[in-house]
């Protein structure tokens, strides 16, 4: 059996441990889910990014985006924290395709957090190759776009990139490529912080209104699929002077409220869903 087979192996097992017998037959465990399930609490990751999984609850939204371990995904500029990277990669390793889609370092003066960024990545690759597989990259750097072959990928994973996007005047350019990258019936699944009624979106606060984000993938040829509330977070009133990095992870105020912000958890998140007819 393959490294990766026995992790869907032991996954499966896990799931019909807590089957129930109804009428003759069982109640049919997701062994996908269960899969996702023991990456995302797997000891290796650190313990503060384990602590994330209560707030972005990776199982219940890798699965409404539909992964699948054979799929071939895109990951949109996972940034230096390599939250979903940790995650996907491993399950991709064995069956699919993990592409992530970073900075363009050929760029002379790039921004110390760029380079970090893409530093960070190529370092985890390095030091995990056994369980993440060979790195794949793409570039999503406007102007420099370049994602792969049109129509070569069936998942492409935004997560709480949109509003900086939107932010350097090209969140159109982005989805266009998203929508260009897909196979024709392939998903792009965003998550986003979530604009309120309080918050003042004349402003960079990192909340983006959902009827912004629906408009900009429908205005490139994606069809919303399905909304889900998955990460919402009804504490979050969305109207920091210091934006949507006032609350956790970052908790830029530092001791300022701190637990306050710590009640509030993370932000209230959109989770949609769409899909490239």
């Amino acid at each position: 059996m393959s490294r990766f087979g026995s992790i869907f192996f032991i996954a499966l097992a896990i799931a019909c441990s807590g089957c129930q017998l109804t009428g003759g037959g069982t109640d049919a465990p997701d062994p996908v889910a269960a899969a996702i399930e023991q990456v995302a609490s797997d000891p290796q990751r650190s313990e503060a990014n384990r602590a994330r999984n209560a707030y972005r609850h990776p199982v219940e939204t890798l699965t409404f985006f539909g992964l699948e371990p054979d799929m071939t995904v895109l990951e949109v500029l996972p940034g230096g924290g390599l939250w979903y990277t940790e995650i996907l990669a491993p399950l991709l390793a064995e069956d699919g395709r993990y592409i992530a889609a970073s900075y363009d370092v050929s760029r002379p003066d790039l921004p110390d957090y760029v380079t970090r960024a893409h530093q960070a990545l190529l370092d985890r690759f390095a030091e995990a190759s056994e369980r993440y597989g060979d790195l794949e990259l793409a570039v999503l750097h406007p102007p420099t776009i370049a994602l792969g072959p049109d129509e070569s990928v069936d998942l492409v994973l935004n997560f709480r990139n949109t509003h900086g996007m939107i932010r350097a005047g090209a969140a159109e350019e982005a989805y266009a490529a998203f929508f260009a990258v897909l196979k024709p019936g392939g998903v792009l699944g965003v998550v986003q912080h979530r604009a309120g009624p309080d918050t003042d979106t004349s402003k960079f606060t990192g909340y983006v209104p959902e009827e912004t984000v629906i408009a900009l993938a429908e205005g490139v040829g994606f069809v919303l699929e399905a909304k889900s509330e998955i990460n919402a977070n009804p504490r979050d009133r969305a109207n920091y002077e210091g934006g949507v990095w006032t609350l956790p992870p970052a908790l830029r105020l530092g001791d300022t409220d701190r637990e306050k912000y710590l009640a509030i958890g993370e932000s209230d998140r959109m989770t949609l869903r769409f899909r490239k007819p």
